[in-house]
């Protein structure tokens, strides 16, 4: 592998150190090189915090006396363009010139309004040299969820179910009615631990009682979603505990009760999915998981909003009840996860 290549693989394997922890920013990886040695690495690791740049040019400081002198001839890479503005923390384009690092490689731009672009031409302006687009695709695909919601102004969606041999998602009667084994259930809270928000329908609510949690994964639960047209759902249901912020979408009321955020939408008739992202776009939910019902993931998948589908494929047989949902995607990863089988498609552009 080329060294370049090398390096800003490393910048990756830092960067989604991040993931669960830094959304509605983007991961991001930063190594500093000099003479084919690392000489200090960092990654952004929570929102409002320093920046990957930032700690990796401070892990140099801390680990070289003559770091000073060290950085003037190094090459700092990183995964996605240093930003040029005022956020919450200072401008990484500035803290690079100022300890006058000559040479920077960007895996990809960000197209952050207050960025894109930006960084980069402030580089050049004061002489840095700059490559662009090393692991490009790569640095893309991680960010897939920031890039989705900057361009797109809407959550990056992830649909997620299970369903039997046969092609069923659940009895007739939609009751309770466990299809994969304990590794998927524990990889389903890994996966929880990674995203923003989890998002369920009324009937799941009523046939799991879920928690929606990551008992099974050490990491923090995402925020809930739930929709529930009428408010029928009894507020002694797990989703009701207070433990995180629960979004109700309904055609009721709006009203705040402890974490639990009840909120009506206009029309329950037309383009409800739209309006659901739209609102977690402006509370700045980066990426949602849609775990049921059928009806519900139907929704979405009809009005083309979704980004991603992760599908088990467990071993029972039901021979009748709710068939599982279909998609047209490509496929993009098959693995066996215990005893079931695991596919995950991408959607076509």
């Amino acid at each position: 592998m080329p060294s370049h290549q090398k390096y800003m693989q490393r910048c990756l394997e830092l960067a989604g150190l991040g993931m669960g922890h830094v959304s509605p920013n983007p991961m991001v990886g930063a190594i500093i090189v000099h003479n084919d040695r690392i000489i200090g690495e960092g990654y952004h690791r929570q929102y409002g915090q320093a920046h990957a740049e930032v700690n990796a040019i401070n892990d140099a400081l801390s680990k070289h006396p003559s770091a000073a002198e060290l950085l003037t001839g190094a090459t700092l890479y990183v995964s996605l363009e240093p930003c040029a503005h005022y956020g919450k923390t200072p401008p990484c384009a500035d803290l690079i010139i100022k300890h006058r690092i000559p040479r920077v490689i960007v895996g990809c731009r960000d197209p952050f309004h207050a960025v894109d672009g930006k960084g980069i031409e402030k580089l050049k302006a004061a002489g840095v040299e700059v490559i662009l687009g090393e692991l490009e695709q790569e640095c893309l695909h991680l960010n897939r969820r920031f890039f989705t919601r900057v361009l797109q102004h809407r959550p990056y969606i992830i649909l997620k179910w299970a369903q039997t041999k046969d092609g069923f998602f659940a009895p007739e009667e939609g009751s309770q009615f466990w299809i994969t084994g304990t590794e998927a259930k524990q990889l389903v809270h890994k996966w929880r631990s990674e995203e923003d928000a989890v998002l369920v329908g009324k009937n799941t609510v009523l046939a799991d009682n879920p928690q929606l949690s990551t008992r099974n994964w050490p990491g923090r639960s995402p925020k809930r979603v739930v929709i529930d047209r009428r408010l029928e759902l009894p507020e002694s249901m797990n989703v009701f505990d207070n433990s995180v912020e629960t979004m109700i979408f309904n055609e009721v009321k709006t009203d705040f009760i402890g974490k639990n955020k009840y909120i009506a939408l206009e029309d329950f008739n037309y383009f409800v999915p739209q309006y659901i992202l739209y609102q977690l776009y402006l509370q700045d939910v980066q990426s949602v998981i849609i775990e049921g019902g059928a009806t519900t993931l139907k929704s979405f998948i009809d009005a083309g909003l979704w980004d991603e589908a992760r599908v088990f494929t467990g071993d029972k047989i039901l021979n009748k009840g709710l068939q599982a949902p279909f998609i047209k995607g490509v496929m993009a990863f098959q693995s066996a996860i215990g005893s079931d089988t695991l596919n995950i498609y991408h959607k076509e552009n």
